[in-house]
């Protein structure tokens, strides 16, 4: 009799420990198929990897996993797909890439109390979104104002013609480039916008061949911006080309015209000894077999900041929402991911050193390092 009690004893206690853990499901609207499904396939790894380290540290009680949706970097798709992020999945958290897509779904967002974690879309304001949509990458503005002055002042570049998607987007980076140039003495001598949906460009080129053009700078993304480039090029625009971080994939760095190509991208030390950088890259190498970029950061630092906070709610006895999320990450301040310690802006947006980069041989080449306060 004292056994049985003893077995029906352990059982109780096994299956309310059982009870007690608590599973989590971060959303993720990524471009899964069409013409920008290289980036999803770059951001996942990032986020994955984050998932690997999370549960086998025990970071929370129970499991940590990612419901992936696919937003085709298109609003539409995004909105569906966040739809049922919230009210099927009930996530209370979710990473989205692109700024078209990021400004789409962040009412969603916003009015269910959901936290939006950007690490892909770079368009300024997605600063402006709401407290529930945070940034954990450098937007286009630290970018541009990185670039700009380094091209006018030390390569002597003055005169700037934009090639950029008709998106919102590209729309930022007209912006930017309209508002900065003049502060340091150059001027944009030409703006050309392209439909999402182009592929010919042939007819651009010959306007830019007569703008006088020092330098071109192309804010486009996927295989566009390669088709740009290449046919930019192959139509006679010998000007210096330069671009955004979204140019910082293995299609364009390997493109032949590429060659020479100046690119931005926030600053990360993968030689860091910081803990988590040097986990991060370890891992990274070992489960990939190649070297991480700074997308891959990006959305491993989102999703390892999630557990982060589930973490340190569930310490404190505290269920894991949207709202709780929020108010933790506002309570804490600082966090250590890879790349160091970093903190939140007011706006919700992380600040990270911007590195001028040359493409050489399908690789980069740091050239200048500029750090914002």
């Amino acid at each position: 009799m004292l056994a049985k009690s003893k077995i029906i004893l352990t059982a109780s206690i096994l299956a309310a420990t059982t009870a007690s853990a608590e599973d989590y499901t971060v959303g993720a609207l990524f471009p899964l198929s069409g013409a920008n499904a290289i980036y999803g396939e770059i951001f996942m790894a990032g986020a994955d990897l984050a998932v690997e380290h999370i549960n086998a540290d025990g970071m929370v009680s129970g499991t940590v996993s990612i419901a992936y949706e696919d937003s085709q970097a298109l609003p539409q798709p995004a909105m569906v797909g966040m739809t049922k992020l919230v009210n099927v999945t009930g996530v209370p958290y979710t990473l989205s890439a692109f700024t078209g897509v990021s400004k789409a779904i962040s009412t969603l967002g916003q009015r269910n109390q959901v936290v939006v974690v950007n690490g892909g879309g770079v368009g300024p304001d997605l600063a402006e979104l709401g407290e529930y949509f945070w940034n954990v990458i450098p937007l286009a503005n630290l970018e541009v104002r990185a670039l700009v002055p380094y091209a006018v002042s030390e390569l002597a570049l003055p005169n700037v013609a934009l090639v950029y998607v008709d998106d919102p987007l590209g729309q930022a980076m007209e912006a930017e480039l309209e508002a900065v140039l003049p502060e340091v003495g150059g001027e944009l001598v030409g703006s050309y916008s392209v439909p999402t949906t182009a592929q010919q460009f042939s007819g651009i080129a010959a306007q830019i061949r007569s703008s006088d053009a020092d330098l071109v700078y192309i804010a486009s993304y996927g295989n566009q911006q390669v088709q740009i480039v290449k046919q930019l090029r192959d139509n006679g625009v010998d000007a210096q080309f330069a671009s955004y971080s979204g140019y910082t994939v293995n299609d364009a760095l390997e493109l032949p015209e590429s060659e020479g190509m100046l690119v931005t991208s926030q600053s990360v030390d993968f030689g860091s000894d910081n803990p988590m950088t040097q986990r991060f890259v370890e891992g990274f190498r070992e489960k990939y077999d190649q070297e991480p970029t700074a997308y891959n950061v990006n959305y491993y630092n989102a999703t390892m900041l999630f557990g982060i906070l589930a973490e340190a709610l569930e310490a404190d006895g505290t269920e894991v929402t949207g709202e709780t999320l929020l108010a933790k990450r506002r309570e804490m301040e600082s966090f250590d991911l890879v790349g160091g310690t970093v903190s939140f802006q007011d706006n919700g947006t992380l600040l990270f050193p911007i590195e001028v980069k040359r493409i050489e041989g399908g690789a980069t080449t740091t050239i200048s390092s500029v750090s914002f306060e």
